[in-house]
């Protein structure tokens, strides 16, 4: 089955993620990538994670295709105008990408570039909007496509730690509309926070992926409290990773109890390694998954 097939049956679903290298060698991130064949459902490629240049998420994700994984490529809008992005979505499907992830992305000023110039042409909810009419085979203005049109499964994020909640939720309902058929969430470490979110958010029938982060350290999740909107690590995560032997082992520990307390509550779990993609398996197998 596809993964578009998986969300059509009601499946759980099951997603990771790699990041691109800041040069042209993937062969590091193949080999990670194995580690979550037969694991997964599909594969998330970054684009331009955090606006630091790196390697493109389309050429990476056209790597794991014919590897044979089913990528997600993530499309956002941060870095291109609407020639550019409707360009790369059909060439996404050129490939044969179906999956796409439609993110407004960080602002340069984040990333390795701050001097970089920001497009932002359209938001995400335009660019669903775009993807879907593609599909029509018309482009943006109207103009008719040449040959088949393209055909996607589209998918979006959304942050269910924001404060105040509910322009998050009016966001979603749009994405819905405009054509997402899945959400991956932000970090959840706090369960009350998601538990909250659900809540209001019944009315959906969209399946909500829940977003898991690995920590790393106890920095990490005092920077990622301060400096990460809607982002909340509880006191005493932080002093789990404080007071690790092995920061790893607790990682493990601390992702795979969150996994467990939060799969009765949405349709699929997305982990966020941040570069510790090995530990990955090892997660899925204590969390039962």
């Amino acid at each position: 089955m596809t993964f578009k097939e998986k969300i059509q049956a009601g499946k759980f679903l099951l997603t990771s993620e790699v990041g691109p290298a800041k040069g042209i060698h993937s062969e590091h991130l193949l080999k990670d990538a194995e580690l979550f064949r037969t694991k997964i459902d599909a594969i998330n490629v970054t684009d331009l994670q955090s606006s630091v240049m790196r390697l493109g998420s389309l050429t990476v994700s056209f790597l794991l295709k014919q590897k044979g994984f089913e990528p997600i490529y993530q499309l956002t809008c941060r870095d291109r105008n609407r020639l550019a992005l409707q360009s790369d979505l059909l060439s996404a499907a050129a490939l044969g990408i179906q999956n796409i992830s439609i993110l407004t992305g960080d602002h340069p000023a984040l990333g390795d570039h701050p001097e970089a110039k920001p497009v932002f042409d359209l938001d995400s909810v335009q660019l669903l909007q775009v993807a879907r009419k593609l599909e029509s085979g018309l482009d943006m203005k109207g103009n008719k496509l040449e040959g088949p049109a393209p055909k996607f499964c589209l998918g979006a994020v959304v942050n269910p730690g924001a404060d105040p909640l509910g322009p998050q939720i009016m966001k979603m309902e749009k994405k819905i509309s405009a054509g997402a058929e899945f959400f991956q969430t932000q970090a959840v470490f706090d369960l009350k926070v998601f538990d909250n979110f659900i809540a209001k958010i019944k009315h959906l029938k969209t399946p909500v992926m829940a977003g898991i982060v690995l920590l790393k350290s106890a920095a990490m999740a005092r920077y990622m409290n301060k400096h990460v909107a809607g982002v909340f690590v509880p006191d005493g995560l932080i002093k789990e990773m404080e007071e690790a032997k092995d920061r790893a082992v607790t990682s493990v520990e601390i992702a795979s109890r969150l996994i467990k307390e939060l799969r009765p509550m949405c349709q699929g779990i997305h982990i966020m390694p941040i570069g510790w993609n090995s530990i990955v398996p090892q997660v899925l197998e204590a969390s039962g998954l």
